[in-house]
């Protein structure tokens, strides 16, 4: 055959050949959608919607875990899913970014839409959430004037910067590209933090400017402050909990009588605070105030659908009447799937009332997330923090973790004092919990949970030392208390009335547990334990903590959370992905560490311990 022929019909082959993969490849592309209000209600695509949606925290489930979570979603007759994206997760230095691994909220959103789930966003740059400092980097406080949640420049400057990572990230993803996302949210609950619009109207625009134009923007308030938080180009949604339905509504319908009715937060469960009681709802009242939504035609979204864990140091706080009040480790929040993935009976009751509704039968629930316990483990290996310190940072002056570009975990504030000085120390603005040594010695803790903030001390002689070590407990979340949240000793200390200076200052951000150097001799007080299990098949297990008095513990380098023995948690979810088959290594950092301790494995949680 001629040469030029056999080239024309390859290029023909070709070409024919690429147009059919390409008529494939559109073929199976997903279908784009727009959702927009329309009167009182939402339409998709011109026809009316009622998203029937619940909340899954990506960063609070284990990432092995997603579409599990998800295919429960489906299970119990829910269309949509919603999630918070924690900036600080995403941006742990400025102009860092972190979109791998559990970090890869696109995967979550691409998994939701795989399992036929819609999807709604609400990226801040504020979420709550019980998270840590409201989702923001503690970073941003090392900047004095940095005012968060403000139209302040250096706020703006760095709230535009991740927007638009965000946006590269995000954005096509939305509806309107053939994506899941169908709704974005501007800002959270602004209304309960100010009035000012023009900040919202930011906020908004920087939304857009990064992309987030190809779904419909909301925003979302309680009612009585949906005035302050709202926009009036945008549609409101309202929040609130169990048994506040009808009066809600009639509320929104005053305020807004042509608004799509919708509860973007129904509270179908709540958290719990360190030293307080475990907090459960009536899942019989709360599946039939659903049912009554569903049936008047409202959108809701049940939050939470699936709480997890805020594992880490992620938990938030609270400033209730000026009382500080820490978040504890488990996010279970007595809803439908418990911390671990569990269908609980208020499942069940919630599926039947949307499916009495919707007149469809949702697919079966997949099988149970297998669980085991394993015998004790006995600590024979451990160090003391004393012998494990950084090189410090000399200061005159106290400086917070911000200061010296921490973000979460310990800091131990050290200097000389003299036997002339003996009277009460005081600490000014202690963010959150302190240790006492002299010479080495505990002489007393200081609680910013029961507003402790002096001691008396004796220095029995010149040239004593004096160690203060802090643990960030969790900075606060909600309310007006963010530009005042930094962690450590945040102004100064005064012995007998008098300033204290010139401070040893040793950041422990307790990184790299595992290369410590632990010895078999056994260790009391501020202390690390190490140990080695072995694992047959890995399963979900709880680490029962109640005989230990306040820490961390680590799995394979893996931080679970903080125990603490007021309660009401007792246990520590660990999940079976972080496990691994055969040798597993378990670390506990305990302030009161008792000699080598003895921890066991269930195959249950306890979140209902009594405190001591």
């Amino acid at each position: 055959m001629n040469p030029v022929r056999i080239r024309i019909v390859i290029t023909t082959l070709l070409t024919v050949g690429l147009f059919l993969a390409m008529q494939n490849l559109s073929a199976q592309a997903p279908a784009p959608h727009q959702l927009r209000a329309n009167g009182d209600h939402f339409e998709l695509d011109g026809r009316p919607f009622q998203i029937i949606s619940g909340a899954i925290h990506y960063a609070r489930v284990p990432r092995a875990y997603w579409r599990d979570r998800l295919r429960k979603a489906r299970a119990m007759g829910l269309n949509t899913v919603e999630t918070y994206v924690f900036w600080n997760l995403h941006e742990p230095s400025p102009g860092q970014f972190d979109f791998s691994g559990q970090n890869d909220i696109a995967e979550f959103i691409r998994e939701a839409q795989q399992e036929g789930l819609f999807v709604i966003l609400r990226p801040g740059p504020y979420v709550c959430a019980e998270w840590e400092f409201g989702g923001y980097p503690a970073w941003l406080l090392h900047e004095p004037d940095m005012e968060v949640r403000t139209s302040n420049p250096a706020f703006m400057a760095a709230a535009g910067r991740w927007f638009h990572q965000l946006g590269h990230e995000l954005a096509p993803l939305q509806s309107a590209n053939g994506g899941p996302i169908i709704a974005v949210q501007v800002e959270n609950e602004y209304g309960s933090f100010g009035s000012d619009h023009n900040y919202m109207e930011r906020i908004h625009h920087l939304l857009v400017d990064s992309g987030f134009d190809r779904a419909m923007l909301y925003t979302a308030d309680g009612v009585d402050e949906l005035p302050n938080g709202s926009l009036p180009e945008l549609p409101a949604v309202i929040n609130f909990g169990s048994g506040s339905a009808k009066a809600e509504f009639a509320k929104l319908v005053k305020l807004r009588p042509n608004a799509p009715r919708m509860c973007g937060e129904y509270w179908d469960g709540w958290f719990d605070h360190w030293g307080g009681k475990h907090n459960t709802s009536d899942g019989a009242a709360e599946a039939k105030e659903l049912q009554w939504m569903l049936e008047q035609g409202f959108s809701v979204n049940l939050y939470m659908f699936h709480g997890g864990t805020s594992f880490g140091w992620m938990n938030g706080a609270n400033i209730d009447g000026g009382k500080y009040e820490p978040d504890v480790t488990s996010y279970d929040y007595d809803v439908p799937i418990s911390e671990s993935g569990e269908l609980k009976p208020k499942y069940f009751l919630f599926r039947d009332a949307i499916s009495k509704v919707t007149g469809s039968t949702p697919p079966a629930p997949s099988a149970p997330t297998p669980a085991q316990a394993l015998a004790p483990v006995q600590f024979a290996r451990s160090t003391s923090i004393w012998d494990n310190l950084p090189k410090p940072i000399t200061s005159t002056q106290i400086l917070s973790m911000e200061d010296v570009g921490q973000s979460y975990g310990y800091i131990l504030y050290r200097t000389s004092i003299a036997r002339s000085q003996s009277g009460d120390l005081h600490i000014d603005e202690l963010h959150s919990y302190a240790q006492i040594y002299l010479d080495g010695v505990l002489v007393g803790k200081l609680d910013r949970r029961v507003d402790q903030a002096s001691l008396p001390i004796h220095v029995a002689h010149d040239k004593t030392r004096l160690d203060i070590l802090v643990e960030n407990t969790g900075r606060v979340n909600f309310g007006r208390q963010f530009q005042h949240e930094r962690a450590g000793i945040t102004n100064q200390v005064t012995l007998a009335g008098n300033q204290l200076t010139s401070w040893q200052i040793y950041p422990l951000p307790m990184q790299n547990v595992s290369t410590l150097a632990y010895q078999s001799a056994s260790c009391a007080g501020a202390c690390f334990y190490q140990a080695t299990f072995q694992v047959d098949a890995p399963a979900d297990m709880f680490v029962d903590a109640r005989s230990l008095g306040k820490g961390e513990v680590f799995i394979n380098g893996q931080p679970l959370g903080r125990f603490w023995k007021i309660g009401p948690q007792g246990t520590l979810y660990l999940p079976a992905p972080w496990l691994k088959k055969g040798n597993n290594e378990i670390v506990v950092f305990d302030l009161d560490g008792q000699g080598n301790p003895s921890l066991p494995f269930l195959a249950h949680a306890i979140l209902d311990a009594n405190g001591n």
